[in-house]
């Protein structure tokens, strides 16, 4: 009797194992370190909340550290299928993706929190227009970032002539060209090795990232000023979110907002900004703090980048006047505007 007891119970446990079992499973692929303040911080929250909110039918593993693929192929990753999920950096494919790249221009957006939701609820207006072969799902962006080097001064532009300089993307790029410096474009995970080398003086990053890709005893000189930022995106393979039961996909839909965009890169954004502290406290860098004479330097040579990126949203076919104007508008309402 026991003995029939116990089968018995074993059978309903197999039972309730298959139907608690994930009906769909997603692939997240990523080219970070599984350590990087995104992947617990947003990216493992953001997929469990999804398990939860389908009642277990969704299950997402994350790939990170470029495991299924290089860094600025995650887009094309998403569209082929490669991955269900990828998050991408569209700056590392310079040119391919104008419109977002209005997020790129230095002395734009103040912060990643509230600055991610403005770009998020603003370019989805114009996604299709450029992302029209994925699933987008959001855009977010880190703490503000700067230029750090192995040596200094690094205060004014002119700083920047005759370096050789890892920009964060092609934004950027043309900038420290526009400068006469030259620019190499690696991932931000080869950028300790650039620098090892000797093939870049100079490296973009927010603060905290340094010691991510393990490059704060390389880098000892930094520019002591929110300067940029970089846009993120998370997009779906377009047929397997239409695939999707309708339940599923309102799941995921529900998880693809402006709100879900900033809750995204909040905890990242803090792990950064944490970041300037802690360079400090090591005790052998030096810090450049532009005065505001210098800072208007900064912003005038970078101004040439807004006329850039309106010539190119508009072969694009979208208003640029108008699409920058409501950036502007949007980022005000969210407090993420530099004035």
């Amino acid at each position: 009797m026991k003995l029939r007891t116990l089968l018995a119970s074993a059978a309903v446990a197999a039972m309730t194992a298959v139907a608690q079992a994930a009906e769909v499973e997603l692939t997240l692929s990523h080219w970070v370190p599984p350590t990087h303040p995104l992947q617990p911080g947003g990216m493992e929250p953001w997929a469990e909340s999804i398990k939860q909110a389908s009642n277990g039918r969704i299950e997402i593993t994350i790939y990170p550290a470029s495991q299924l693929g290089a860094a600025p192929d995650h887009y094309d990753m998403a569209r082929d299928g490669v991955t269900d999920i990828a998050f991408i950096n569209p700056g590392y494919q310079p040119g391919r993706f104008p419109i977002i790249a209005a997020g790129e221009i230095p002395f734009t957006i103040s912060n990643a929190k509230a600055g991610s939701r403005a770009l998020d609820e603003w370019y989805r207006q114009h996604v299709d227009k450029e992302m029209s072969d994925v699933y987008f799902c959001m855009v977010h962006l880190h703490d503000p970032g700067t230029l750090h080097g192995t040596k200094g001064p690094i205060q004014v532009p002119s700083d920047l002539r005759g370096k050789t300089i890892r920009p964060a993307h092609g934004t950027m790029a043309r900038m420290v060209n526009a400068l006469g410096a030259t620019s190499v474009q690696v991932p931000a995970g080869e950028m300790r090795d650039l620098i090892n080398k000797g093939a870049a003086d100079m490296t973009a990053s927010p603060w905290n990232s340094l010691f991510t890709f393990g490059i704060q005893d390389v880098v000892t000189h930094h520019l002591d000023m929110p300067f940029y930022v970089t846009t993120f995106a998370f997009v779906m393979n377009k047929a397997k979110i239409d695939g999707l039961a309708p339940e599923d996909r309102k799941v995921i839909d529900d998880h693809c907002t402006p709100e879900q965009a900033q809750k995204m890169a909040e905890k990242w954004a803090d792990a950064e900004a944490a970041g300037r502290q802690k360079i400090i406290d090591l005790g052998n860098h030096t810090l450049y703090e532009p005065t505001p004479e210098e800072v208007t330097q900064w912003k005038e040579a970078t101004a040439p980048l807004n006329e850039e990126w309106r010539q190119a949203a508009a072969a694009k076919g979208i208003d640029a006047e108008a699409a920058w104007n409501g950036l502007v508008e949007t980022l005000k309402k969210h407090d993420s505007y530099i004035e």
